[in-house]
């Protein structure tokens, strides 16, 4: 009880005092509901929710997807990839009514950080229960080596008819797959999700969640005060609930991390989920 209120505590200051240290990944769109025909141009934040710090590259990609509400899974090409100096840029052309998904995986890479440079990322990212190993075993002075990829999703509504693509697997390392349609759901529903890693549930996965409730003319480098909800926990069957508790884009995120044995350059190895969606007004 005492580690989960000191990780509690850790994860409050830490979101105050370093924000420097968001470097979540998202894809985001100025409004989830177009037109067929339209096209579509999804900012991937490399940051956090509400501004992007560097454009993500291509060659760092192990998978770009589109969902059609068919079932097609479409690769993106390098040519329908862009971007400028901070933000990088899905860019694709729904031709069909329906509930699309997109997705995004990163390759893996690796990082070397002090003892508390390490601790202060896990409380502000919210990997609560590293934190908690490292403090149970006198560790909080020991630097860390890691190895870390990104794999995220967006759902975005073209035209009016509903489809189930939306429970679509991308198969990805790590996965957050809702289990209702957000574009059925309205202010005070509730969204349920379940987080996978390797196609199997994740208990006990420790989620953060959140909203922007910036008018969809407002620009994905605008920096705002993105609204952040309670922290949810998965039950056994990794499935979580959050309550959409006002309009606007929201985000589902976590970020699975495993202490690595038998490797001796690299200590753990996280792997990053989110998704997001918007909650009409």
């Amino acid at each position: 009880m005492k580690i989960r209120y000191a990780s509690a505590f850790l994860l409050t200051l830490a979101a105050m005092i370093a924000p420097a240290l968001a470097h979540d990944l998202f894809l985001k769109l100025d409004s989830y509901f177009v037109k067929p025909n339209d096209k579509v141009s999804i900012s991937v934040l490399n940051g956090s929710f509400s501004a992007s710090e560097g454009a993500v590259t291509y060659a760092r990609l192990a998978d770009v997807s589109v969902i059609s509400p068919d079932g097609t899974r479409s690769k993106v090409a390098e040519a329908d990839f862009t971007k400028d100096e901070k933000i990088a840029y899905l860019n694709f052309t729904p031709t069909a009514e329906g509930t699309h998904v997109a997705g995004l995986s990163t390759m893996p890479r690796e990082i070397e950080l002090s003892g508390k440079d390490f601790n202060e990322y896990l409380a502000h990212d919210g990997i609560p229960d590293t934190l908690a190993e490292r403090r149970r075993n006198k560790e909080l002075t020991k630097p860390a080596r890691e190895r870390y990829s990104k794999h995220v999703k967006i759902i975005f509504q073209s035209g009016g008819s509903l489809t189930d693509t939306y429970q679509t697997e991308l198969g990805y390392p790590v996965e957050i797959v809702p289990m209702d349609n957000p574009y059925s759901l309205k202010v005070g529903d509730t969204l349920r999700f379940r987080c996978l890693k390797d196609g199997r549930p994740l208990a006990n996965q420790f989620v953060m969640t959140g909203y922007d409730r910036r008018p969809s003319t407002a620009t994905a480098t605008t920096k705002t005060a993105v609204r952040s909800q309670p922290s949810l926990r998965t039950d056994r069957d990794g499935v979580a609930r959050v309550k959409l508790t006002a309009a606007g884009r929201w985000y589902v995120k976590f970020i699975q991390m495993t202490r690595l044995t038998g490797d001796p350059k690299l200590d753990y190895e996280s792997k990053w989920a989110s998704i997001s969606f918007e909650v009409k007004r």
